[in-house]
């Protein structure tokens, strides 16, 4: 590869470049907490406030105050042709646009009205009701407007079976068991509340379809779901009794400090309106800890059309310190300056060092690592784990600055700080190691979390509900595993292996926590070369060349989200400063000198606010692929940054 010093003497000017990095440097300095912690909105779709009015009307606490302002929010979200998307600029969604329109006749929208009618129309075109997703059709049946005979069947003796069983609770990733514990308490229940109105302006009648052949899995299953439709008739009830007794423990002791439900909004609402059925009062410290717990979640803004209330599905503010982090001293902040040591002891603070479920497949394993939220000490991931171990080496060692300074590490100022954090480090990567599979990649949260059984369940239609190891976590690692010495340790070997055996035929990586194939490779390359993959090796070439070709005509990269379900959008979409930066981190590692990596830096100089962040209405983070789209809102100043400083400082990481 060539040098990159003379091309860039006549390609972007070093000085526009470093102003830009030092706007946008001042920026996220300026959004961190006085606790030391980064968090941006996690914006995702309509769902979420319309869940969430449903959940209140269920449960006899929706007031007009929180009706109205959600209800607003809703409307600002249709689309002209009134509809609601999953994601910005993305086509109709079915299940969505149902919800939306529930929840605004809730809020006394008149089925009359013009943006009403569209939606309902869109429904009844689209297969009514009966065409939707199950949650849909659960929140449905919650209020006498779908039977519930007419949905698939999980009983709650699923929490009996032993981890070793087909399809015991521990088979389904860790967002979906938290959900379909307490679902299979409120199936039992089948509970009938009054929406205050009915909505058959959306019905049409479904045609019935036949059985698929029994030796297919839908088929076998249809006939599964047939048999335990039978047993929810007549069950045996001291199984039953014990089974409902288990779910009930088995929630509660998954709650965390902060009421919430491994904290995610699905759960959270589904645990709470359990408990109640069982007879939970209102007052109870389960319930009261968890319904206070959800106003932190809750983002109340003034709009021009008044007061708007939203909810966060999620809150991801270790990943977005840890990312924090890395950009800032990647752009030459030293270590040791005041906003570092804030986050470093936050940090510090946040480590999980008690055991959770992923002890089920890992029993030996000792705790560590950390959560992607606040408080959520019973589900840490490794791929949080991964960006904080990046982030502490980089607090804990010296670096030079763009201007050619040596600033000192956390040790210079906080010698018993910089010792918890090494301690904290071993643990995080003794623990990160242990949630290995045993095809030598990661998942996010478990280990070995591969059979594909709970994929074929007609409940299970709602978005990914396993956790296999994916490139983008496993590039995570490696990375990890390269920072901290052990790029020749066998286990990142074999990791290395499955990396590249893993690559797509074109040369991405397909993403599966980011949009999608930018995210896959701009996270697999870096991790690759600081592995010791040679820039030469086979696999890099065909990286970067894909890059290259789906460059857009004005620098910059963008991937649509529809490239989970339509290969046509693999690597092309409207431009994004995130999906940028991420190609050029994979460029600034592999072919510094690539022409693609001016372009793509002279894009972000441009389109740069005057405040230092980047417009980014899209949502290029990714809760499953296909089904559940995020806009991470620092991911559009964390990754622009670390770009930046990374080509500033020669194409690599401090």
């Amino acid at each position: 590869m060539s040098s990159t010093t003379d091309y860039r003497q006549s390609q972007v000017s070093s000085d526009t470049v470093t102003a830009a990095a030092v706007r946008a440097r001042d920026h996220l300095l300026s959004l961190q907490s006085d606790q030391g912690w980064w968090k941006g909105e996690l914006e995702t779709n309509i769902t979420i406030e319309a869940a969430d009015l449903l959940f209140r009307v269920f449960m006899g606490i929706l007031t007009p105050d929180v009706l109205e302002e959600a209800a607003r929010w809703i409307r600002s979200r249709q689309t002209e042709n009134g509809t609601w998307a999953i994601y910005y600029g993305g086509p109709p969604d079915l299940s969505t646009t149902l919800e939306g329109y529930v929840a605004l006749r809730l809020a006394g929208d008149s089925p009359d009205a013009p943006h009403m009618r569209a939606a309902a129309a869109y429904v009844r075109e689209n297969g009514g009701p009966a065409a939707t997703r199950v949650f849909t059709r659960i929140w449905l049946a919650m209020f006498g407007e779908w039977s519930w005979d007419d949905l698939p069947v999980m009983p709650p003796e699923l929490v009996l079976l032993p981890s070793w069983f087909p399809l015991n609770v521990y088979d389904f990733g860790c967002w979906a068991r938290q959900s379909i514990v307490p679902l299979t308490i409120i199936g039992t229940f089948r509970p009938k509340r009054s929406l205050g109105f009915g909505i058959d302006e959306l019905k049409v009648e479904f045609p019935a379809q036949p059985p698929a052949p029994l030796r297919s899995w839908t088929g076998a299953f249809q006939r599964l779901d047939a048999v335990l439709h039978r047993y929810e008739r007549r069950p045996l009830k001291m199984i039953r009794r014990h089974a409902m007794r288990r779910a009930a423990e088995w929630i509660i002791a998954r709650q965390e400090a902060d009421g919430c439900w491994g904290g995610i909004q699905p759960p959270w609402v589904f645990s709470i309106m359990a408990l109640t059925l069982l007879g939970y009062p209102m007052n109870h410290p389960v319930i009261a800890t968890g319904l206070r717990g959800l106003e932190r979640y809750t983002i109340r803004e003034r709009t021009p059309a008044g007061m708007v209330r939203r909810l966060e599905c999620c809150q991801s503010p270790v990943w977005d310190t840890a990312l924090a982090v890395v950009a800032l001293r990647d752009a030459g902040l030293a270590a040791d300056h005041p906003a570092m040591v804030r986050a470093a002891r936050w940090l510090a603070d946040e480590e999980v060092t008690l055991t959770g479920d992923w002890a089920v497949k890992r029993p030996a394993l000792a705790p560590g690592g950390w959560a992607f939220e606040f408080d959520n000490d019973g589900y840490p991931d490794v791929d949080d784990t991964a960006e904080v171990v990046l982030a502490i080496r980089r607090l804990l060692k010296p670096h030079g600055g763009v201007d050619g300074s040596q600033t000192g590490g956390i040790d210079a100022v906080d010698p018993g700080l910089a010792a918890r954090l090494r301690a904290a480090e071993r643990r995080g990567v003794d623990w990160a190691i242990g949630m290995r599979s045993a095809n030598g990649a990661w998942g996010a949260f478990d280990a070995d979390n591969t059979r594909t059984l709970p994929t074929k369940l007609p409940f299970c239609d709602f978005g990914e509900v396993i956790d296999p190891p994916s490139a983008d976590v496993t590039a995570h690692i490696v990375e990890m595993l390269a920072e901290v010495g052990q790029a020749r340790n066998p286990i990142t070997e074999r990791a290395v292996g499955w990396l590249l055996a893993d690559q797509e035929p074109g040369g991405s990586w397909f993403g599966r926590w980011g949009v999608n194939h930018i995210y896959g490779t701009g996270a697999v390359v870096p991790a690759l070369i600081d592995a010791g993959v040679s820039a030469d090796h086979p696999a890099i070439i065909r990286a970067v060349q894909w890059l290259v070709e789906h460059q857009r005509p004005d620098g910059a990269w963008g991937e649509d989200f529809r490239s989970y379900t339509d290969d046509a959008w693999i690597g092309r979409g409207e431009p994004t400063a995130s999906q940028t930066a991420w190609a050029l981190l994979a460029l600034l590692a592999a072919d510094p000198a690539s022409p693609a990596v001016e372009r793509g830096v002279q894009w972000l100089v441009d389109t740069q606010r005057p405040d230092g962040t980047w417009d980014e209405p899209h949502h290029t983070g990714t809760g499953f692929p296909g089904d559940f789209s995020i806009n991470y809102h620092l991911y559009r100043l964390s990754f622009p940054l670390t770009a930046l400083g990374r080509y500033l400082s020669g194409g690599s990481a401090s």
